[in-house]
């Protein structure tokens, strides 16, 4: 009764990710969430005070200035511990995916891997932005906003080059132990 159980659940539960549509759709989402939130500032303000609202760049000035300095104040408090969990992790699933070949695994390193590139190139803007004295926040938030798509072009075209080379070369037929 429990084996039966457990297999419906495995069947319910579909662990190849390359071939499931909200794969696809979370790898959209975030992408577009990450190129949207410039250093938690929402990137249609730095649009707004670009061309003059004054409310906008109020706003968007404080906004900078805040989230600059808790991106610092974390990654100088705990910036050592997690680095090393983010790198123990990134390891294991590294490990689980192309070692012993779990397609989960794979499918998530390619969705976590690149958020790790996008937080380190966040401390550095935030760096960036505090040593300028927050001079030209919207012109350092365009900048990141840009390395972020950048990111994301190269990171969607490995993701979907792998994704297809799993699909094609993995028989669906072949049941997992």
């Amino acid at each position: 009764m429990d084996l039966a159980i457990l297999e419906r659940a495995r069947e319910v539960i579909d662990l190849r990710s390359f071939s499931n549509l909200w794969y696809w759709i979370v790898l959209a989402v975030l992408w577009s969430t990450f190129s949207h939130w410039c250093l938690g500032v929402p990137f249609d303000l730095v649009v707004r005070a670009r061309r003059g609202h004054e409310q906008s760049a109020r706003d968007l000035q404080i906004l900078a200035e805040v989230n600059a300095n808790r991106v610092l104040s974390l990654a100088e408090a705990s910036g050592i511990l997690i680095t090393a969990i983010t790198a123990f992790l990134l390891t294991g699933l590294l490990v689980l995916g192309w070692v012993y070949g779990s397609e989960f695994c794979q499918a998530t390193f390619l969705l976590a891997f690149p958020m790790v590139l996008i937080g380190v190139w966040s401390v550095r803007t935030a760096r960036v932005l505090t040593a300028n004295g927050f001079a030209d926040v919207a012109g350092a938030l365009r900048f990141h906003r840009l390395g972020v798509q950048l990111l994301g072009i190269v990171f969607i075209f490995i993701t979907a080059f792998w994704g297809m080379y799993v699909n094609v070369t993995v028989d669906p037929l072949i049941r997992m132990p």
